[in-house]
């Protein structure tokens, strides 16, 4: 491994002028097929280590959602057409004589999810699955099968993975603000609003802007009267969220797209934009942090839906995201992290090409004087990738 150590230079992303975040929230076109590709590779995962002892190859990481017809209205509505799910990729279908029921696999899949997670969308109805995995290239699948030799996952890609601590107060924000309008206790309170959830936040030097957007329920809303009313409540819902994070000037603006004169608003039957106004895919949406970053390291990378054990896509993302984190909460005189992994197709996954960080220390501090504790905490970390799929099948880390 190449590993380098350097200064990370300029102010940290809180004193700039201007920060801009996003978060897609749970019920978002993209953020669906990033949930469902993912729980698809759980799935998996746990159907090959109960028949096969191990887990087989796949990358399941190419869903696509086409939005359905629908016809909103307040206390009601109907979906004209469903939304068709295309799960898609490649995956283990039999081995030793042991088929693999994929299609079965997957359509189960979107029904639990969206049961657990869509509270006014019904599967049999608003849903239509297309299940299109198929195996795996022969180099690929051989390549995956190697670690059986070796002891040692081979990456399955050249690839890079990022990762950036602390966050930001306004990535803070952000993140709360979605999370606690998707909470269960504030469905139970507002079921008029719907999962399909998107905050976009501006700071411009101490003061922070919120436009949210959220699909709401029809049969929730009796009116444009009490659309309005709701849409206020909104307003307080958020504002209250942000001010968890902090003591700054916050504004927030609900479904600015509205014209509510005209009858112009945001009203869904299920509670997703999906039903009729969007489409989604894997890949689009939040990072493997959860949010959407263009101030920061970023890369372009799906990780959902890939394999936990050999896809670096997946691994590298979430490691260096852990390597920052703990390097911020371990040395105390460190600030600020940005992590770089690159991985080379063949190689260990233990062992990548490049891992390059850059440390911000408080004044006075040279990085020389903390890279052995740095080296220390990556090497560890790097030495723990083979095990974290154990984690990614139990849905920890969430992965956007």
């Amino acid at each position: 491994m190449d590993l380098t150590i350097e200064p990370l230079h300029g102010p940290p992303v809180d004193q700039w002028a201007l920060e801009v975040v996003e978060r897609k929230g749970l019920g978002h076109p993209d953020s669906i097929c990033d949930a469902l590709a993912e729980d698809f590779s759980r799935r998996l995962c746990r159907f090959y280590l109960d028949q096969f002892g191990a887990i087989a190859h796949h990358n399941v990481d190419k869903a696509l959602l086409s939005g359905g017809v629908a016809r909103a209205a307040f206390g009601g509505g109907e979906v004209l057409e469903p939304m068709e799910i295309f799960l898609s990729g490649r995956a283990t279908r039999e081995f030793k004589g042991i088929i693999v029921p994929i299609e079965e696999i997957a359509a189960t899949c979107v029904d639990d999810w969206f049961r657990g997670n869509m509270h006014a969308v019904n599967p049999e109805q608003h849903i239509r699955v297309h299940c299109l995995a198929r195996p795996g290239s022969s180099d690929l699948v051989e390549l995956f099968a190697r670690q059986f030799e070796t002891g040692v996952p081979m990456a399955n890609d050249t690839s890079c993975g990022v990762g950036f601590a602390p966050a930001s107060e306004l990535e803070r924000v952000v993140y709360r603000v979605e999370r606690r309008l998707n909470s269960a206790a504030i469905k139970q309170s507002h079921p008029e609003i719907g999962e399909d959830i998107k905050v976009m936040g501006v700071r411009r030097g101490n003061h922070i802007c919120l436009t949210v957007a959220v699909a709401l329920v029809g049969r929730y809303v009796a009116d444009i009267g009490d659309y309005r009313n709701k849409k206020a409540a909104l307003i307080e819902l958020a504002t209250q969220a942000a001010r968890k994070e902090t003591p700054e000037t916050v504004s927030v603006v609900v479904n600015a797209g509205d014209d509510i004169d005209a009858g112009n608003i945001y009203l869904t039957v299920t509670g997703t934009s999906a039903e009729s106004g969007d489409d989604g895919e894997v890949g689009r949406g939040n990072r493997a942090n959860g949010l959407i970053t263009p101030f920061r390291p970023m890369t372009m990378e799906a990780v959902a839906g890939k394999n936990p054990v050999t896809h670096v896509g997946k691994l590298y993302n979430l490691a260096a995201q852990q390597i920052a984190s703990e390097i911020v909460a371990a040395v105390n005189v460190v600030t600020d992290v940005h992590c770089c992994l690159v991985s080379q197709i063949g190689q260990p996954v233990t062992d990548p090409a490049i891992a390059n960080l850059q440390i911000r220390t408080v004044a006075g501090i040279d990085v020389v004087e903390v890279s052995p504790q740095i080296e220390e905490i990556v090497g560890n970390r790097l030495s723990q990738i083979g095990s974290l799929w154990t984690h990614l099948i139990e849905d920890e880390p969430h992965v956007y």
